[in-house]
């Protein structure tokens, strides 16, 4: 299968940003494991701070690439936009966030992307993505 794997804003900082919420581990650190852990298939990585720039990479994953592996971040909790790009393309996401949602602040605790995507795993940390590809294997 191949994956696209898509973080949105201030996942850059992944590591220093917030570590107590998000860890100290980076992205780009963590991705290598995340592919040795998964070599049947092909993981790609994206990763922008710019909502418009999300949706263009949305739009060409419906051709590129079997499903989706997203973190919209802050976005998840304010983009229409974001959310209908995730209903327009044939191919399914899966949303991820690294802490648990439901148990942050009341603005954080509804994701408007989540309800287009076709499973959301928060609260896992890191591990979230690799539960993400996992249930993409079961679908």
């Amino acid at each position: 299968m191949k994956i696209l794997i898509l973080n949105g804003p201030n996942l850059n900082l992944l590591g220093k940003r917030e570590p107590e919420i998000y860890g100290t581990v980076s992205f780009e650190d963590y991705l290598p494991k995340m592919r040795e852990h998964f070599p049947q298939h092909e993981i790609a990585y994206f990763q922008s701070n710019h909502e418009g720039i999300l949706i263009d990479k949305l739009q060409e994953a419906d051709t590129q690439y079997d499903a989706v592996v997203m973190n919209p971040g802050g976005y998840a909790h304010t983009s229409i936009a974001l959310a209908d790009c995730i209903r327009a393309i044939s191919i399914p996401v899966v949303e991820v966030h690294i802490s648990d949602i439901s148990k942050r602040e009341p603005y954080r605790q509804h994701s408007f992307t989540a309800e287009a995507c076709v499973k959301c795993i928060s609260g896992l940390g890191m591990e979230g993505y690799d539960k993400a590809i996992e249930a993409l294997e079961t679908r």
